[in-house]
Order: structure tokens, then sequence, then C-alpha cells
């Protein structure tokens, strides 16, 4: 069953920074080639979740280096227009500077040793209702409907830096329900980060959330629609041209609880092209 088409497709080099938009692209069962290959750990913290806290770091744009189809060390541009190899010797110390806080940059497979010393959290419980951006009337996300084989995944340094999938889909149509319930924001598909954007005829408010625990067809690639995209501060965060917009998650906790796309795991590989027809096979 056709249920849409294809209206982008987005790669993100590094993790938390803007990417590209390649018309084509080769998945492989990791996900997108060139995607995710590099992360940005806060050193204060110890981990690579720089983003929920660093809002510049959504400015920064990594740019895919490739050569005869292999992708290579991606390059960085900040917002001043510096740019840069992720591998630079001085890349960690020009991104700290940059950020205002002191950062380094790390490759998949490498694995590093945790910091000498780490910021304690006084508080853990406020600190993760802080990332996922939750008003402390709001119910978090429900972790334990994540299948165990997807987090059994989650911070595996041989693996793409990607949070429990190796893609995400996300639909026009669930923007368009956000944008519609929030007039006064700017519902902007960069917010949200999607690997594959897609346009579908269907009526429904958030149509992609009908195909959990189906599979799906684009082009040659075949993805399992394993679940829901539970929502952080990230979406509200200002970056290059999208203000500062706590009302985002407001919207998306009321309308949607807290979720807004799927994650998806690649069954088939080979290539996705703008332009391709999703299909439902079973």
């Amino acid at each position: 069953m056709q249920v849409g088409t294809v209206l982008s497709l987005f790669r993100f080099p590094v993790k938390s920074m803007l990417g590209d938009n390649p018309d084509a692209i080769e998945v492989s069962e990791s996900g997108f080639s060139g995607d995710r290959g590099w992360a940005v750990r806060d050193e204060r913290r110890g981990d690579f979740a720089t983003g929920k806290r660093v809002a510049t770091l959504m400015s920064c744009r990594a740019i895919a280096a490739s050569s005869d189809g292999a992708y290579g060390v991606p390059q960085i541009e900040l917002p001043n227009g510096d740019r840069f190899a992720a591998n630079d010797e001085a890349a960690s110390k020009r991104l700290s500077a940059a950020l205002g806080r002191d950062v380094t940059l790390w490759p998949i497979g490498a694995n590093p040793a945790p910091p000498e010393s780490v910021e304690e959290v006084a508080d853990p419980e406020a600190d993760f209702r802080s990332a996922m951006a939750r008003a402390t009337d709001e119910p978090m996300p429900d972790f334990s409907a994540i299948p165990p084989e997807l987090l059994a995944t989650f911070g595996n340094p041989e693996r793409p830096y990607v949070d429990f999938a190796p893609l995400m889909l996300l639909s026009q149509q669930s923007l368009a329900s956000i944008a519609s319930a929030a007039p006064d924001s700017k519902i902007d598909v960069r917010r949200f980060r999607p690997s594959i954007f897609v346009d579908t005829p269907s009526d429904e408010a958030f149509p992609e959330q009908g195909w959990l625990g189906k599979r799906l067809r684009i082009g040659e690639v075949v993805l399992d629609l394993r679940m829901t995209c539970p929502r952080c501060v990230m979406t509200t965060h200002g970056f290059a041209d999208l203000a500062k917009d706590p009302t985002v998650m407001r919207t998306l906790v009321k309308q949607a609880e807290g979720n807004l796309g799927v994650y998806a795991t690649v069954t088939e590989t080979g290539t996705i092209r703008v332009g391709d027809v999703l299909e439902v096979i079973d």
C-alpha cells in the first residue's frame, strides 16, 4: 500500500550540529552513509548530550567529506564562518571557544576514556526533566517501552552516534498538526532533525504513528518502524534563525504526548532518493 513520498533527506555528520540535504543517500544497517560519525563530548559532564545544554552547537554545521563514495572526516563550520576539519589538532579548542564550554570531538570507534573529573549532578531527576523539557506537572516519557535490542545499542562506541535507532522518519502532516496547535511558534523541520521527511495523503494528525510495527519500503530500502520518538529540550532551543521557544514542547506534550516522528531500523539496504514512494509492505 503506497502511503506517501520522500520530501527531503537529512544527514548530520556530527551529532547535534546542522548537516546537509542530499538528493540521494546510501543506507546500510547502521543508517545513512556519513551520518553521525562524530559527536561532541561535554567535558564537564563526561557525556555526549552536549546539544541539550548548549544551543549554539545546533548553529554549527558539519559538512560531509567523501571520496569515491566513502565518507571521511567532516568539515565543521562555526556560526562565524570559521571552518576546519573535525580531526584538526585544534578542532576541540576552536569548538570549545565558540560554545563557551569545554568540549572534545570524537569519531565512531574512538571509545575515549572518561574525563579525569566530571561535574556532579545535585538532582538527577530534575536534571533529566530539564533535558526532556517537561514541566513539573507534565508526564515524563515512558522509556520502559523501548525495545530491549534498541536500548542495548544506545551509547555503543562502535556504532554511529544515534539515540535508539539509525533513522527517524517524520511526516509533513505531523509538523502541520503541531503548527496548527501553536500558531505563534515557528514550527520548522530543523527543530526535529528527521532523517527522512515525508508527505502522505493521510487525514490523520500524526500518520506515521499508525505505521509503527510495520515494514516500510522506500526506494531500495526496507525499514522496520520500531518506536515513537520522545522529544527533548533541543526542539525548543534557539539556533540559526529560529528563536528559543518553550511553547514547542508544551504543544508537543498536549497534542502528542511529547512524541513526534518514529524511529526505524534497516532490514534491507540500498539507496533512498528524494521523490521515492513510501509503501507499507506488512
